[in-house]
Parts: structure tokens; C-alpha cells; sequence
């Protein structure tokens, strides 16, 4: 059946966080067999759709194929495979036999990927054809390459009539955290997580029935898997699942030619958008952006362009998405620039020591600790194991608006002045021929720290010492005087995680 969007948290708890919630149930086989799942979309946008029926089918035959090759409850499956039909069917075919998915993210080289797998104990990864060769160093583990050899695993075995109950403790997923600040450590999460996800997707994105829609995030970093596939099969609404890197025009393309109404995608796609002049001829109902936070020029540039305003919203591998601009008439406010909104229904948050923290009490609230690693896991708590702590700074108005100012790790201390990164980099970004910007700390023997700044900049123009005193100036005229950046470094890019978040503790490094 396709979900009504009106179910209380109450609902949600009830329907995922229990002793015999079925992940395949609860995502594929509930649902309408004959509704889309997804919408998968070539690069010369030919399409396919996908319904649950062959969803189920599909998936039922693949995990018959994967208890073959050993594959069991609790067992931890590497997935490296970019958006495609074969992609779902994997996942799905996992979660009925009560096994945990490891997302591997496609760009990731070996070194990143062999991190993931030996740290989740993983014997058996899933890859895409053109992905496979990543995997060749490894004699011990079992490798299903997609193409013909993925094929053959539906086509020849039986369905597996039987899913897997594992509970809403039980793990789906274990994710690893991006690295914006060190090595990436690893994330359980239970099956009652989808409860948050699912009401993200109600309360924040604000999805109907009759929404075209596309969040255009990779499922191999936590936005996509959430909200990309768990939170569209959650609430039985498809998704699109466009099959190519992201381009500004391939992206206008897209929404043109499948009449998108509800777009979610990082930032930085935003913001490239917003540089080039060709982007017109759209008009959404709902656009969202998750990541890093959004700049306030582009809250300008969208309601010209996109015939709507962006919203912002916050969250972490850890929790889901969970302070948020919503959308949804029952919570929606207006939106003020900079901020990232407040807490979504069923969370509650707020301000310690300058930190964002979340009440581990809160109805949506399902993280439990990292994988073998308590010492981590403490830094995450307070000391009662009351409230979560982010490990990012915010500002909270009057209205209960947070608005973001850094990592806890990013703040920059000069001369006594606490500077979080984002105010100078939104006023960087405003120069024309500014595409990306980061701004990070380094030591100075007077003043403890000073910023500099690292700039990427449009095709064709060149990083002149004239630009960067522009840039300086800029920050001086529409920030503060004491907050610019010292040196102006022009680079082609900036390091990032495969969510797009800047990692700025190498930029310190350099």
C-alpha cells in the first residue's frame, strides 16, 4: 500500500521498534506490489521502472543466492555498487536474511574500502563490474560482481520464501562515520532507526503522494542510504536513481524531463547551480539541502531560479537528520538565513557548553555507541549518558532556531575571538568567482591563531594577489575586521568526505 504521511512518532515506534520487525516486510513486501519502487534513470535519461513486485521477486531469488555463498544473520556484506536496480535488489536481498550491509562508497580507492571491510568483519562484498578490480588484493573474501555473475545469482535459485526477523535492535546497516575530524569509525544501525528516517521524510521533505521525487545523494554515504532508499521505500513513495556523476546541466535535464517537485542534494550541487546562468525552466515544491551548512546567498539564488526557497537541514551518521528547516505544514516556519531550523519531531536539543546536544531520551533517538570502541563512544555522551553530544557549535535564537558555527574541532580562537569558519566562508562564497571556499586555523605566536582561507575558483580565473586582497576586504566590509583570512590560498579543490563535507583537519595539516 502507498503510506499515508500523517503517522504520529507513536506510529512509527510502533511499527519499526519491535520484537519482530521484518526490514524486508517493512520496506518491500507491505507495500502495493504493483506501485514503483524506484525510478532508475540512464545517463541518456532512458528509464526503468522498478516496482515492488519485481523488487520482492528479485530480491527473494538474490538471497537464496547469497545464504549459499554463507551469507547468515548478523553477518556483515560489503556493498560497493553505485544507484542502480541491482543495487536495492542487493540490499533487500541482505536484510531478508537478517545480514548487515556495509556501505562502500564507489569512489573510494582500496586502501578506504579495505578499512571498511576488515573493520566490520565482512567475507563477502558485492560489487559493481567496474568496481571489482578494488577488491583483487584480497584473496579471503568472496566477491559477487555484478553484470553476469549477479545475474546468474537471481536467475538460477529458488526465492527465499522465509525473511528474517531480526527486531527493532537488531543491526541493518553499519555504516562508518565521514572523517571530518579522523579515522572513521563504525556506526550499528538498528532496524528502529527507520522510525527517524521515516519521519524525516514526512516532517522535514515533506513528500506526498503526488511529489516527483529525487534526492540526488550517493547511497554510499548517509543522506542517500537514509533518505535516498530506506526513507522512499519506508513511506512507499520511489525515488529517482539517476545512473551518472552529477552535472549542473544533466542535473536541469533531469528535473525537466521527469517533472521533479521535491528535490534533496548536498550543497555544493546548490551551489554549483547557482553559478551558472543556464539554470532556469524549473519549478519545485519542496528543495532540501543536508551536508554542510548552506550558504545564504543560495537561499536568494533558489527562489529565483527554483521557484522556491532551500532549506537547510542538520544531522550526523550518528543520528539521522534531526534539526531541520521542515517543510511539512504541521512544523513548517520560516526560514532564516543561516539557520538550520529546529528539532525534528521526536528529538529534543539543546545547547551545552556552546555544543549542540541531543537528549538520548528522545522518542527517535537510536544510537547506541560505536563498533569496539567504548573510549569513542564516551566522548559522544555525557558523563550520565543523558545527552548526546555532536561535537558541533551552534548559536540558538530566540524563536529556538540553531544556527550552526562549527565543529568543535574547527572553531578558530584569535586573540581571544572565538570565529567559527562558516560566518567567513558564506561571505567568501558571495564573490562571483568563488566556488568553494574553506577557512581553517593555524597557529600564529601573537595571536594563537589567524584564519586562512582555501579558495576554488571558477573556470578561467586566475588567483591573483589582487583577488586576494578582494577577498580580504570582502570579509573586513561584510563580516568583521578582525575575521579575515590572513593568507588566501587558490586550490582546484578542496579535500571532502564522500557526504561533501569539507575536511578541514587536513587542510591544518598542510
Amino acid at each position: 500500500m502507498t503510506e499515508t504521511l500523517t503517522l504520529t512518532i507513536e506510529d512509527l515506534l510502533a511499527r519499526y521498534d519491535r520484537p519482530d520487525a521484518d526490514v524486508a516486510a517493512l520496506l518491500c513486501d507491505d507495500h502495493d506490489p504493483d506501485a514503483i519502487a524506484f525510478t532508475v534513470v540512464d545517463v541518456d535519461l532512458s528509464s526503468r521502472a522498478l516496482t515492488f513486485r519485481e523488487l520482492a521477486d528479485r530480491s527473494r531469488r538474490f538471497a537464496t543466492g547469497l545464504a549459499r555463498c554463507g551469507v547468515g544473520r548478523g553477518e556483515a556484506v560489503g556493498v560497493l555498487m553505485g544507484k542502480s536496480s541491482d543495487l536495492v535488489v542487493a540490499l533487500l536481498g541482505i536484510w531478508r536474511l537478517g545480514a548487515v550491509q556495509v556501505p562502500l562508497f564507489t569512489a573510494f580507492a582500496t586502501p578506504a574500502i579495505e578499512l571498511r571491510v576488515r573493520a566490520s568483519g565482512a567475507q563477502v562484498v558485492i560489487a559493481d563490474a567496474d568496481q571489482a578490480v578494488k577488491l583483487d588484493p584480497f584473496d579471503d573474501l568472496t566477491v559477487i560482481r555484478g553484470g553476469t555473475e549477479f545475474a546468474g545469482l537471481i536467475a538460477d535459485n529458488e526465492p527465499y520464501e522465509a525473511s528474517v526477523a531480526v527486531g527493532g535492535d537488531g543491526t541493518m546497516v553499519q555504516l562508518f562515520t565521514s572523517g571530518t575530524t579522523g579515522t572513521p569509525k563504525g556506526v550499528p544501525v538498528p532496524v528502529r532507526a527507520i522510525a527517524a528516517f521515516h519521519a524525516y521524510m514526512i516532517y522535514a521533505l515533506d513528500v506526498s503522494d503526488e511529489d516527483v521525487f529525487w534526492n540526488a545523494a550517493d547511497p554510499g554515504w548517509a543522506y542517500g542510504l537514509y533518505y535516498g532508499l530506506i526513507g522512499p521505500m519506508a513511506i512507499g513513495r520511489p525515488n529517482l536513481l539517476l545512473r551518472a556523476g552529477f552535472s549542473p546541466h544533466l542535473t536541469l535535464d533531469v528535473m525537466q524531463r521527469f517533472g521533479v517537485t521535491n528535490f534533496a542534494g548536498a550543497p555544493t550541487v546548490y551551489r554549483s547551480l547557482s553559478k551558472d546562468p543556464a539554470i532556469s525552466g524549473v519549478t519545485l515544491r519542496r528543495a532540501s539541502s543536508a551536508g554542510e551548512p548552506l550558504t545564504p546567498d543560495v537561499l536568494t539564488w533558489s527562489a529565483r531560479a527554483l521557484g522556491v526557497e532551500v532549506r537547510d537541514h542538520y544531522g550526523q551518521t550518528e543520528l539521522g537528520m534531526l534539526i531541520v528547516n521542515a517543510w511539512h505544514d504541521a512544523v513548517r516556519q520560516p526560514v532564516v538565513p543561516g539557520s538550520m531550523g529546529t528539532p525534528l519531531p521526536g528529538f529534543s536539543a539543546e545547547l551545552r557548553d556552546g555544543q549542540i546536544a541531543i537528549a538520548a531520551d528522545s522518542p527517535l533517538f537510536w544510537f547506541d555507541g560505536y563498533v569496539d570502541a567504548p573510549e569513542k563512544t564516551a566522548e559522544r555522551f555525557s558523563e550520565d549518558r543523558t545527552w548526546y553530544l555532536t561535537g558541533d557549535t551552534a548559536k540558538v535564537d530566540d524563536e529556538g532556531r540553531f544556527f550552526f558555527t562549527a565543529r568543535d574541532d574547527d572553531v578558530i580562537i584569535m586573540a581571544g575571538y572565538r570565529i567559527g569558519p562558516f560566518d567567513v566562508e558564506s561571505v567568501l562564497v558571495t564573490h562571483p568567482q568563488v566556488i568553494d571556499v574553506a577557512v581553517v586555523g593555524t597557529p600564529d605566536e601573537l595571536r594563537g591563531e589567524v584564519l586562512e582561507a582555501y579558495v576554488v575558483l571558477a573556470d578561467g580565473v586566475d588567483g591573483t594577489a589582487e583577488l586576494e586582497a578582494e577577498l580580504q576586504r570582502l570579509v573586513k566590509t561584510q563580516f568583521a575586521a578582525h575575521a579575515y583570512p590572513r593568507r588566501v590560498h587558490f586550490v582546484d579543490g578542496l579535500p571532502k568526505t564522500p557526504s561533501g563535507k569539507v575536511q578541514r583537519f587536513l587542510l591544518r595539516q598542510r
